[in-house]
Formats: C-alpha cells, sequence, structure tokens
C-alpha cells in the first residue's frame, strides 16, 4: 500500500503531481468598498494534487512526493499531516537514516515552510 492510500484512502490521481502549478486565480466579486473585484489565488500549502484548493494539499503532496522516491517505502508507523506550512510528522520510524530522507524530501515540496519532527520516535 502507498502513502496515499494509506494516509488519505486514495489513489494517485491521474496527473497528480508534487509540485503542481496553482490553479488559476478567479475573479471574484469584491464589496464596493474595496473598489470592485479581486482575485484569489490558492496559498502554496493548500494547493491539492492537481492545482486545485485542498484543504489537506500540502501532506497530500508530500505522500505523493513519498511514493514516487523509489528510496522511501510505505512506513505504516508514520503519519503526516501539515499545520499551516508546515509538514507534520507523527509515530515511528525504523532508523535517522530514514527520517532524514523524508524531511529532506518533504522540504523540497512547495508550499512547505518547515519540517516538525518531534512526534517522531526512532526504532
Amino acid at each position: 500500500m502507498g502513502w496515499l492510500q494509506r494516509l488519505f484512502g486514495m489513489g494517485k490521481p491521474k496527473n497528480a503531481q508534487v509540485n503542481p502549478p496553482a490553479a488559476q486565480p478567479t475573479a471574484t466579486q469584491a464589496p464596493a468598498a474595496t473598489g470592485g473585484a479581486q482575485t484569489e489565488q490558492v496559498p502554496p500549502e493548500r494547493v491539492g494534487l492537481n492545482g486545485e484548493y485542498d484543504q489537506s494539499g500540502l501532506a497530500k503532496r508530500v505522500a505523493l512526493a513519498f511514493d514516487e522516491d523509489p528510496d522511501l517505502d510505505d512506513v505504516d508507523t508514520l503519519y503526516v499531516a501539515q499545520t499551516g506550512g508546515t509538514v507534520v510528522f507523527k509515530g515511528k520510524v525504523p532508523s535517522q537514516a530514514i527520517l532524514d530522507k523524508m524531511v529532506s524530501v518533504a522540504r523540497g515540496v512547495s508550499g512547505a515552510t518547515g519540517v516538525e519532527t518531534n512526534q517522531v520516535s526512532i526504532g
């Protein structure tokens, strides 16, 4: 089982990307006090697998990056979440080397401003 399947109950969507371009901003009608239309862009940590808005977009893209890295098997005792732009790992990994590789991969995902590992044990 892969990371996306285990953590989010989904297979890899067609055309999914670790760092997709954000969906094009859409014009929305702003209140008259602000002077008319404005554009809304998806924050980098909320960009989904295909560029759409996704509340867990960063965590899903990190899981996809793990699935696509041949050196990282699914560690079924580790979970990936996000708090804003911070990727949060929780659980247990077999070695420090694997955790270091995961941190490196997670930092390479657009929108990741940090990686938190204080809830991870090794062994």
